[in-house]
């Protein structure tokens, strides 16, 4: 009775993707997510506060004890650093800088040509591969990469003769469980690392986290995802699709004669920056790098947010003025503007994470949590990379009721990297489970604002395709990606390689 037993296990994992569904639709917006997180912050410090707790910091003498907002003292914080706590905000600044060079890149359609190109120009046998390639380095157009790769990569499947959801799965599961990888330093890398920069500052300013801690460990997890999900596809989901048999009016747009060309002078401003770039670093005493001549912790590293931005501008510049989308000075500051806009978003989310996060740090709440989580961890024997597997098991889970690395990573971080820090890891190592934790998961939660999109964009193939259909398909790349990802995590463990410049397991 095969049937009924397929019946019966559909009919459980829809049960409980619908109840998951449920319950993340209770949930409010993010933004009010954290306005009502600040409100019991301010709740929880009062009462606990009457019971006198005190705690002390590892590697301190004076107890400390939890101060309460629902006080003289908590009224004038909350009032006077309100403005602070946004505009101080870490990942506010890099963030709307770094989009000052993608958003210029993207509005004169750079990124989308790219995209287009890298998947168009692959030879039939890798295919597959250049779609899941493409999408993993697509976040560099943000969100817009779930509205271009998926479609354009149905396309071409059903062009080719084969299964167009197979390629629609392959190009979802690349913008989404590969979300967090590339090849270059994208916006996802300056929120992240903002968040958690912003937690240590206010905890031990020895110890930061820039956009380049994780690059040696993404770099690396693009070319693995690639792989993994290009088998999947083939192995699995397209022959368990089987032959398609429907019959639509889909063709792609391909690359024209001038965004062809506008793309080769983006390259030959790109080849150009780098090259002047490298002079600079190699140069006798350059001015980038520190007294011993490295680039750990050096201006080089320092200055990573401008110099990539720049780096954007210098390209979109180049491919704006071939496609004569850049007319001239204004057309420049319109397109940034517009990639600004499109932040909006994030900057009113930033605006009630900033405060919940400081209201956190203000009260000693997050400290308290972090060193008696850390000391009850420590008693246990539970100190070692077992216990880091049990944190990503946990991201990735949470994942599916709050979808938004900014904002699952800004409720965790206060608690996670404080209490990891007095466990001796480096916040970086633990940043870089915690983003290959929420990646992996995010094609399978309905939480996911894109969901809906791609479902509509597979009705296009299949009208009698649902929620459960594209979750039945895309369940399997969670998995492997999650799986494959973690194994490739305990490698540059054990193997003692750096997760990114200067930066190994433990501080």
């Amino acid at each position: 009775m095969p049937g009924q037993k397929d019946t019966v296990k559909k009919s459980k994992i829809s049960r409980l993707l619908n109840g998951i569904e449920r319950v993340g639709n209770k949930l409010p917006d993010p933004f009010m997510l954290f306005v009502a997180l600040a409100g019991i912050v301010i709740i929880l410090s009062w009462i606990i506060s009457l019971f006198d707790v005190t705690f002390t910091l590892p590697g301190e003498d004076e107890a400390v004890a939890i101060q309460s907002l629902i006080s003289a003292e908590g009224l004038q914080f909350m009032l006077t650093s309100m403005i602070d706590n946004f505009v101080g905000f870490g990942p506010l600044g890099i963030v709307l800088t770094m989009m000052l060079g993608i958003g210029l890149a993207n509005k004169v359609g750079l990124i989308e040509t790219v995209i287009k190109s890298t998947i168009l120009r692959a030879p039939k046998s890798l295919v597959t591969y250049a779609v899941i390639f493409t999408g993993i380095i697509a976040n560099l157009a943000a969100d817009a990469a779930f509205i271009i790769v998926p479609p354009l990569a149905a396309m071409v499947f059903y062009n080719l003769g084969r299964h167009p959801l197979a390629g629609l799965a392959a190009g979802f599961a690349g913008v989404g469980s590969g979300f967090t990888a590339n090849i270059i330093i994208a916006n996802t890398d300056a929120v992240i690392a903002g968040i958690s920069a912003d937690v240590m500052a206010a905890m031990d300013a020895s110890v930061t986290v820039t956009l380049l801690d994780n690059y040696f460990f993404m770099v690396t997890s693009v070319f693995l995802l690639t792989i993994t999900g290009g088998l999947i596809t083939e192995k699995i989901v397209e022959p368990q699709l089987g032959t398609y048999g429907g019959n639509v009016s889909k063709e792609f747009e391909s690359t024209k004669p001038i965004e062809k060309k506008a793309l080769l002078n983006a390259a030959l401003a790109a080849a150009g920056y780098i090259a002047l770039l490298l002079i600079v670093i190699f140069i006798p005493g350059s001015p980038l790098l520190n007294e011993d001549g490295s680039v750990v912790q050096s201006p080089l590293l320092g200055g990573i947010v401008p110099i990539l931005m720049l780096f954007f501008i210098t390209v979109a510049i180049a491919y704006g003025i071939t496609t004569k989308k850049i007319e001239s000075s204004r057309s420049i500051a319109q397109f940034m503007g517009e990639g600004i806009k499109d932040m909006s978003g994030f900057i009113v989310l930033i605006f009630a994470a900033a405060q919940f996060i400081a209201y956190f740090d203000w009260t000693n709440i997050g400290s308290w949590i972090a060193v008696s989580g850390a000391t009850y961890l420590e008693s246990a024997g539970m100190t070692g990379i077992g216990v880091v597997l049990a944190f990503i098991l946990f991201s990735a889970l949470l994942n599916m009721l709050i979808f938004s690395g900014a904002a699952q990573w800004t409720l965790q971080a206060p608690i996670f990297l404080q209490m990891f820090y007095y466990l001796g890891y480096h916040p970086a190592f633990i940043q870089a489970a915690y983003r290959l934790a929420e990646s992996s998961t995010s094609v399978i939660t309905p939480m996911n604002p894109y969901f809906v999109v791609i479902l509509g964009f597979m009705k296009e193939y299949d009208k009698k395709a649902g929620i459960g259909t594209l979750i039945a398909l895309m369940l399997p790349y969670a998995i492997s990606f999650l799986t494959v990802w973690v194994l490739l995590f305990l490698v540059f463990v054990f193997l003692d390689i750096p997760f990114g410049p200067g930066i190994g397991v433990y501080l």
